[in-house]
């Protein structure tokens, strides 16, 4: 259990830490005070005050964290105009987020997202540029008799350039890009003596096991692969092109995920796949086993979901905070605190819906139901 424990403690603090960070530093770059920077919830395990008067703490429950700006009644940055006026002096209104111009509030709730997705970019250049990325053309070596692959005429020795209009760069590619299509049909485009051809495919869903042992859902389609020609070719990459596959990466995995939560607010997608803290724990223990490679790209993965989730426009998270300044730049005021109110607790009842829903997927992942 402990080797499971300590390597998710390790991810989340550093995913959270940053997200925070990224909330601090556009607060303290135009002037907000910043009252607590908290990694965890609950009691303060320990802490201490840096010279402008933050508290840093590291709390019990080491599921999130948050930033709490001078004035503010609670962590999720309500504050009363009026009562602000009355209660604080000219100079300490200076401190005041909620007295910020709209610009800079909308910076300060962004920064948090933004900065998840920037350690992304930075862990993935990382890996690029001292650790390498695979080249390996990807060769179809056998296509299995009655599989889709066969029934949509993919053959032996075909070279897949594309799935879904997305460059198959290396063999570790097809899988991935198979496994996160969400498309009923999947578009290969292969090379086949010499020449282009494009070939769509209806994939089977199988329960199957991923390289961890964990029970998933896969889309299959019945063909192994070989390196084309036998040609290994794993390199590392100057700055300009690992910052340019790291980019790539990014865009992919937020415009895939983007498409999977679109298939399961249709009802088309697999709801069981959603997982919570449990089977992060699970997997980043296991991830961990294999080295620090695969562990910082779990944890450049997790990042993504974490700022990505945030950016929604849902009372509580960032995005709902942004929604909130659209609204206000639209009505040249802000909403009133009793329609804030309102919004947060709908917000509230989606959170912890969802996350009931992903406990209960990880406690059925666990054989518990």
């Amino acid at each position: 259990m402990f080797e499971f424990v300590l390597p998710f403690i390790i991810l989340i603090i550093v995913v959270v830490f940053v997200h925070e960070y990224g909330h601090y530093y556009f607060a303290r770059r135009y002037g907000v005070g910043v009252t607590d920077f908290s990694i965890g919830f609950g009691k303060e395990l320990f802490g201490w005050n840096d010279k402008s008067g933050t508290r840093w703490k590291i709390c019990l429950i080491p599921l999130g964290g948050y930033v709490k700006f001078f004035g503010d009644k609670n962590v999720f940055s309500q504050s009363d105009r009026d009562e602000i006026l009355k209660k604080y002096k000219e100079e300490d209104r200076k401190k005041l987020f909620t007295l910020k111009p709209l610009y800079q509030r909308s910076l300060i709730v962004f920064g948090g997202p933004l900065a998840n997705f920037i350690l992304a970019v930075i862990i993935f250049l990382m890996i690029n540029m001292f650790a390498g990325k695979d080249f390996t053309p990807a060769m179809i070596d056998e296509v299995k008799k009655d599989s889709p692959a066969y029934t949509a005429g993919l053959k032996k020795n075909d070279v897949i350039l594309s799935i879904d209009n997305n460059d198959v760069k290396s063999i570790l590619d097809v899988s991935k890009y198979i496994t996160l299509s969400t498309a009923e049909f999947i578009d290969f485009e292969v090379s086949r003596y010499d020449q282009k051809i494009l070939v769509k495919v209806r994939p089977d869903f199988i329960d199957s096991e991923d390289s961890l042992g964990n029970k998933v859902k896969k889309r299959m389609i019945g063909i192994t692969l070989l390196p084309y020609n036998n040609n290994v070719n794993h390199k590392k990459l100057g700055p300009i092109k690992a910052m340019y596959y790291s980019l790539t990466e990014v865009y992919f995995v937020t415009t895939s995920t983007l498409k999977y939560l679109g298939t399961i607010i249709t009802g088309k997608g697999d709801s069981s796949q959603l997982g919570g803290p449990i089977r992060i724990a699970k997997i980043s223990g296991q991830v961990a086993e294999f080295g620090i490679i695969p562990f910082l790209s779990m944890m450049a993965y997790i990042s993504i979901s974490l700022g990505l989730i945030n950016l929604f426009p849902i009372p509580l998270l960032d995005g709902g905070h942004l929604m909130f300044y659209g609204i206000e730049k639209i009505l040249g005021r802000p909403l009133s605190e009793k329609t804030q109110e309102g919004f947060f607790r709908i917000g509230m009842f989606l959170l912890l819906s969802l996350m009931f829903f992903a406990t209960y997927n990880d406690l059925k992942d666990l054989g518990l139901f």
